[in-house]
């Protein structure tokens, strides 16, 4: 079977970028003027360098998985266009083409699955939609909490107690600013 995308990508920029792998702390030593090759400070710096490289790799495997889930969107973007365009694209020539000839080479022909080759498109499948429920109830956990909220307002309203005693008068003063401008118009 071929490489994934993300396997390419891994073994490409993940797997030889962890420091050790580059340089070890022996190497770097080795670096330095003999006079400081024994400092405790050297280790340090390796260490320091060390976090910073692994945050790095780190940020490229989270980027990593974000460019084959959006690679993984863009396919099935594509494939549902090309169903959605050969549904809507009834040419008269074709339809005599594939009468008389059979299907030909220029017609895009569904993948044929076995077992083995359906089994990670639907693990895929699952993982998504598995996220996508997640998502949905996020948001609706949101949503109930917002309407929560208002409702609790709502409630202060109806027993006529308000968050802000000062409302009151702020609502009386501006309704009377309103009727003296209204005044003044006629």
């Amino acid at each position: 079977m071929a490489p994934t995308e993300a396997v390419i990508l891994r073994n490409y920029l993940l797997l030889p970028s962890r420091l050790p792998a580059i340089i070890s702390l022996q190497e770097f030593t080795s670096l330095f003027p003999k006079s400081q090759q024994s400092s405790p400070q050297i280790r340090t710096l390796y260490r320091d360098l060390q976090q910073q490289r692994n945050a790095i790799v780190d940020a490229v495997s989270t980027n990593i998985d974000t460019e084959v889930k959006q690679g993984k969107g863009l396919r099935r973007a594509v494939i549902k266009a090309k169903r959605e365009a050969e549904r809507e694209e009834q040419d008269d020539e074709i339809e005599i083409e594939r009468a008389l000839f059979g299907h030909t080479s220029n017609v895009i022909r569904p993948k044929q699955h076995s077992l083995l080759s359906i089994l990670p498109d639907i693990e895929d499948a699952t993982v998504d939609i598995e996220q996508e429920i997640q998502k949905l109830e996020e948001e609706e956990a949101a949503l109930l909490e917002s309407i929560k909220q208002t409702a609790g307002s709502m409630s202060d309203l109806r027993y006529g107690r308000l968050s802000n005693p000062k409302l009151k008068d702020e609502v009386l003063d501006g309704l009377q600013g309103i009727q003296e401008v209204c005044k003044r118009k006629t």
